[in-house]
């Protein structure tokens, strides 16, 4: 078995994380904008890439190495940067960037909230209110009617697990808070979000709409291959309360409209009903495995590499993220990111060598051929990222791109690693 001839081969952004104009053509300021002292060297995301000025020669870029697909999300302060008000040029932005893809030939998937909440939403509670859910449903509202006639791949949100345990409970990302109390709160207005957000969307959607929600989906390698070894992995990744393995936390309402022990008195009958609302697919997030922060005696981290940002490198975690997903939620999934981070530098000649993603993206996207050979419905596979970006609280530093970026000229430069994953799209990975 190989990949199906329409394989989404894509790669994927945040609005946040290239757009740059964070404060034209009508837009308010994020939580992101005003990060502050919160960002390392003191950086901000202001001008990130100029993805708004420049997104023709972006999609350029993405038709030369053959994407058949490409994630983006909308920027919810330049949809809604006030109570009630739609901006016209800010649906415009994304109405123009959607026929470009068209255009090119690229499929258009849509993020509708990748954590760059308005200032204004901020203020009046954040996740911490319920306010936040009819506000956030005026903008999917707003966002779906503009843009369903073109994009029929819509998800709800970007790894919640980031968004609300790190930007509300570790205080790690914008809004960086240290809410404790309120956490629960914003993980139940998080999830009717969600759900009501899928009811909208299916109900105004131009076209029929195929809609998902994206997981921060590390998952635990078992131990041992076996039945009790895997039974195992499954208990470990979506049913422990330790970092990343709080998956089941997240996806069983949405997935099995059952909460764990620590929403059981948040969520009514009623609520759960309103999240588990159907979904499509699920969209995983894959870079390392859960089990160094799970189980530590039975895994050696020294014995793998690591990239610059000190993640683990182990392509067995995307073919057992998918097949545990799989086996426990029956839904086909899309891998909406994976990638490394590195240092890249651009050579004397021009060009950027970056071997080990290269290796990487090889080893990884076979952990994805197998679990399709296994029979598993995978719809696409979205590198993370199109190209180097602002890495929130990390800055500038850390490059994942496939394309290299100068942030002083804003010069894109396509890196061997781009190359590569062309020619695996052109074979439809067939060599892998």
């Amino acid at each position: 078995m190989s990949f199906s001839d329409d394989f989404l081969w894509g790669a994927a952004s945040a609005s946040a994380q290239i757009e740059g104009a964070w404060d034209e053509d009508g837009k308010c300021p994020s939580i992101w904008d005003i990060a502050g002292e919160h960002i390392k060297s003191g950086e901000d995301c202001h001008s990130a890439c100029d993805h708004y000025h420049r997104y023709k020669e972006d999609v350029a870029l993405m038709k030369e190495l053959g994407l058949k697909s490409y994630r983006f999300s909308v920027a919810w302060p330049r949809i809604m940067p006030e109570k009630g008000k739609i901006n016209p040029k800010g649906i415009a932005f994304y109405k123009n960037l959607v026929a470009e893809l068209k255009k090119a030939d690229i499929e258009p998937l849509c993020t509708l909230y990748h954590w760059d909440m308005p200032l204004w939403v901020h203020k009046e509670g954040g996740w911490k209110s319920p306010k936040i859910i009819n506000y956030y449903l005026d903008y999917v509202k707003a966002v779906v009617e503009a843009l369903s006639g073109d994009v029929q791949y819509f998800m709800t949100f970007n790894e919640p697990q980031c968004f609300i345990m790190m930007g509300y409970l570790l205080g790690s990302h914008a809004p960086f808070e240290h809410a404790v109390f309120s956490f629960r709160n914003c993980l139940r207005n998080m999830l009717l979000s969600h759900g009501k957000a899928v009811k909208l969307i299916r109900e105004i959607a131009k076209t029929p709409p195929k809609i998902g929600i994206v997981m921060a989906a590390s998952a635990y390698v078992p131990d041992k291959d076996d039945r009790a070894g895997i039974a195992d992995a499954m208990q470990k990744t979506f049913e422990s309360r330790v970092g990343e393995g709080q998956n089941g936390l997240y996806m069983d309402p949405i997935g099995l409209g059952r909460a764990s022990k620590m929403l059981r008195r948040k969520l009514s009958g009623e609520d759960l009903k309103i999240i588990s609302e159907p979904i499509d697919f699920i969209g995983l997030n894959v870079y390392q495995p859960a089990n160094h922060l799970i189980n530590k005696k039975s895994y050696d981290t020294d014995s793998f590499p690591k990239t610059d940002m000190g993640w683990i490198i182990d392509p067995r975690c995307m073919y057992w993220t998918i097949r545990l997903y799989w086996e426990r939620y029956h839904l086909p999934v899309m891998i909406t990111e994976n990638g490394m981070a590195s240092f890249d530098k651009v050579g004397a000649d021009g060009k950027i060598y970056d071997e080990s993603r290269e290796k990487f993206l090889d080893e990884f996207i076979a952990g994805i051929k197998q679990a399709v050979n296994d029979g598993i419905p995978v719809l696409g596979y979205q590198h993370w990222s199109i190209m180097d970006n602002f890495e929130w609280a990390e800055g500038y530093g850390p490059r994942f791109g496939l394309i290299h970026v100068d942030y002083e000229t804003q010069k894109r430069t396509v890196k061997d690693s781009g190359y590569h994953y062309a020619e695996i799209i052109r074979t439809n990975g067939e060599n892998l």
